[in-house]
């Protein structure tokens, strides 16, 4: 049997080896950092919260504009709000049972419009050529610039160093006219000539003014010549003669007395002779 001291002594041995293993066993510590390292370090994490703090800062100008939207949004929602309610309270102040409103028609005056001295003309009208002796038929045109009357034989001659033009009336035998006339010799200085282009060419017209009468107007007119036998009208008035004196209402017709001429029918019989031709077909 061991001695009691002998066993004391052979455990205290076993725990010194033990806590020796121990110390042996433990971790070595990390080894100090030199000064670039530590700077390194420093510099990534001052990186690290710059970056966090401009990702804070977006994230802060993002929320502040969407607020701004809101702020706008909210403002026009209000305004609408707004407009809805006034427009119900006016609409909640009419009276369904209103009387219509009356219209009040102001006629222009005449003389407002300029016309009140004008002869108002219909579409078609009797004129008169005093030096010829005759009336004839004319159709009022707007829409032409020089008045133009039927002629034929047109003859060009000179008297007394001036250009004159000696010619006939271009009548057919349905053309209402003294008869007297049909065949007489008209002769006139030739103011100017014009140019006239058609569908079926250009031609140079003379233009000859003559006395006309038509109802209580008597002036001289310049009438450009030309053969207007295919045609309605043996006369036709335009812009030139209605200029500052006439005006003209297309529904009507005739609306002036025909002048009377020595060999001609009375002015009472002119209304057997207005049975007109359709004028949709009329040319110039």
């Amino acid at each position: 049997m061991p001695h009691p001291l002998l066993s004391v002594a052979l455990a205290t041995s076993a725990l010194l080896l033990t806590g020796c293993v121990a110390l042996t066993d433990k971790p070595e510590p990390p080894a100090p950092l030199t000064p670039a390292d530590f700077h390194v370090r420093m510099d990534a994490l001052e990186d690290a919260l710059s970056a966090r703090c401009d990702d804070q800062s977006r994230l802060g100008n993002e929320i502040s504009s969407v607020t701004s939207r809101q702020d706008a949004l909210i403002g026009d929602v209000r305004e609408v709000g707004s407009l809805l309610r006034g427009m119900n309270a006016r609409l909640d102040n009419i009276a369904v049972d209103k009387p219509e409103p009356v219209v009040v028609r102001r006629e222009c005056a005449a003389d407002e419009l300029g016309l009140a001295n004008k002869t108002v003309l219909g579409s078609s009208e009797w004129i008169g050529l005093p030096d010829v002796g005759t009336y004839l038929k004319a159709r009022i045109d707007s829409g032409a610039n020089t008045s133009s009357l039927s002629a034929r034989e047109i003859t060009r001659f000179e008297r007394d160093g001036e250009n004159w033009v000696r010619f006939k009336l271009g009548l057919t035998d349905d053309d209402v006219v003294v008869d007297a006339v049909r065949d007489e010799w008209i002769e006139a200085p030739i103011e100017r000539r014009v140019r006239i282009i058609q569908a079926t060419g250009e031609e140079s017209r003379p233009v000859v003014t003559l006395m006309m009468t038509l109802g209580a107007i008597r002036e001289p007119v310049e009438f450009t010549l030309s053969d207007r036998t295919h045609l309605d009208y043996p006369a036709l008035l335009g812009r030139r003669f209605l200029l500052d004196i006439a005006v003209v209402d297309v529904a009507e017709r005739y609306l002036h007395e025909r002048p009377e001429y020595p060999g001609g029918r009375p002015a009472s019989e002119a209304g057997r002779d207005q049975d007109d031709a359709d004028l949709d077909n009329e040319e110039r």
